[in-house]
């Protein structure tokens, strides 16, 4: 069969580094084809070649045998690409329908739009209202709009970049079942994300990337997770261990935490009451938009709590501020990356300043000390492989898992008494996410209390010593993670609590 898209020695670099070297593939009609690599691969800078965002140095691309050169996204798009982002780009005051229309080039009256899109929700299992309001809708649904709008403009080539990170089990079955009537109708789907498990479901073939080279290809349903996770890093995988501990004193207490959310669709938290112990992990995991992100802040100083509702040591510290709890010991690190845990333009020196400061002793009579701080994020790039050239360059600059790495780094180097961090290995391939984790564990060994927020149930299951669930902004009674089952979590998850958990 003569190939939808073709690759050939294609090569892009930049100041410092060649983030793809001589890459050539081939994607037919209706196939689900897989990108794979750690962070920092080039898997982002080859789709911004295909999608027109970036323009490649060598090498060319063909389009059913012709020559294919986007200048620009509207030209592949025209050309039959589309591309689902891994961070939504849509207005939350804005409906469905409007959200669409901004993302398409002749927009139909509102009203047909609006047909068009219950149209095509009803033929590819994606319900989705137009007129409802995106700021109410949750993770999954959001995707749908996404999605929604490619499919709108009728693609031959659909590119996919992690795109189950923030879907629940369910919703990720709805996707996978929508992709494969795509594929079955002749859509060809270039397909990115670190869950290897999911690859070997849906996928038809894969090709690998390690430091911008294809360095091997494979069919996933004939290949082990573990397989392709070592063809991508070059090396045999380490498993997170933990030597045998049981938890000290109490460090933070949460009594009938309850706040309303910052945001207008947010959730407010309700009558939170929780003991938090030295040198153990809580996990919380549930669906997004339950409450997680609320209850970072809560207890980073960012939203502040009335008198004695969080406690740390026995001292009151519900109106202190961020900066006021980082130099007691309490530090976090949000789920959003690049704008909340990083600023983009700044540099990871500048970065590293932002929340090492205090603790780091990064200010020196009143001057900010920069080669100390430079130090600082030199020693973080190092500690935890930061692909980069070096802490001069800007946190925008580095792949979406590669940042994530700095960001926790950042935060465990500081030696927090509690760590608090959201979706810790969101977009992050399996090396660095077994690197991760490995740290928040040795963090927990070496006396610290960790809260880990996720989505990923198996992350949790992992390295958790408890485990409780958010929903609707309440939180379970936590349980030992040890022995819970799928339909546990799953009760829990849907707000359950006590003896109907215990009892399954």
């Amino acid at each position: 069969m003569t190939a939808l898209l073709s690759l050939s020695g294609l090569t892009k670099a930049y100041p410092g580094v060649v983030a793809n070297d001589d890459v050539s593939l081939e994607i037919a009609p209706g196939e689900v084809h897989a990108l794979l690599g750690e962070n920092g691969a080039g898997k982002s800078t080859l789709v911004k070649m295909i999608y027109g965002l970036v323009k490649p140095d060598q090498g060319e691309m063909r389009m059913r045998g012709e020559a294919f050169t986007p200048a620009e996204p509207r030209a592949a798009r025209a050309s039959g690409v589309g591309m689902v982002f891994q961070h939504f780009s849509l207005f939350d005051a804005l409906t469905v329908a409007e959200n669409i229309a901004l993302g398409m080039e002749n927009a139909p009256a509102m009203r047909a739009l609006s047909e068009q899109i219950r149209q095509v929700s009803d033929t590819y299992g994606l319900p989705l209202a137009p007129d409802r309001t995106v700021g109410d809708l949750s993770a999954g649904e959001r995707q749908r709009v996404e999605i929604i709008r490619c499919l709108l403009q009728e693609p031959k080539l659909l590119i996919m970049d992690e795109p189950t990170s923030v879907l629940t089990p369910q919703e990720v079955e709805i996707l996978f079942e929508t992709l494969r009537k795509l594929s079955s109708e002749g859509t060809a789907i270039l397909y990115i994300s670190h869950k290897l498990e999911e690859i070997r479901t849906l996928c038809d073939a894969a090709t690998i990337l390690r430091l911008g080279k294809v360095v091997g290809t494979c069919v996933p349903r004939e290949t082990t997770a573990r397989d392709m996770a070592e063809m991508m890093v070059g090396k045999v995988l380490a498993t997170p261990t933990r030597a045998g501990h049981s938890p000290g004193e109490p460090v933070l207490k949460l009594s009938g935490l309850s706040r309303a959310s910052p945001s207008a669709f947010g959730m407010p938290l309700r009558d939170i009451t929780l003991t938090l112990r030295r040198g153990e992990v809580l996990g919380i995991g549930g669906v997004a938009g339950n409450g997680q992100d609320e209850l970072l802040a809560a207890l980073s100083g960012e939203m502040i709590s009335p008198a004695g509702m969080i406690a740390f040591k026995g001292a009151d510290i519900g109106t202190a501020g961020p900066d006021a709890r980082r130099r007691l010991g309490i530090l976090a690190a949000p789920e959003e990356r690049l704008g909340h845990a990083a600023a983009p333009d700044m540099t990871l020196t500048e970065n590293a300043m932002l929340t090492g400061a205090e603790r780091e002793g990064l200010v020196r009579n009143g001057f900010l000390n920069w080669p100390a701080a430079r130090d600082f994020a030199e020693r973080i790039i190092s500690t935890f492989d930061v692909r980069t050239p070096g802490p001069g360059n800007a946190a925008r600059s580095l792949s979406g898992g590669n940042l994530q790495k700095f960001v926790i780094g950042r935060e465990v180097l500081q030696r927090p008494e509690v760590l608090v961090v959201n979706q810790p290995t969101w977009g992050v391939d399996a090396s660095a996410a077994a690197a991760i984790r490995q740290a928040l564990l040795d963090l927990a060994t070496g006396g610290a209390a960790v809260i880990v927020i996720s989505q990923d149930l198996d992350e949790l299951m992992e390295i958790s010593d408890r485990f409780a669930a958010l929903n609707e902004g309440r939180l379970s009674e936590p349980l030992p993670a040890q022995g819970l089952s799928v339909e546990q979590i799953g009760l829990m998850m849907g707000g359950a609590h006590g003896m109907e958990v215990a009892h399954v």
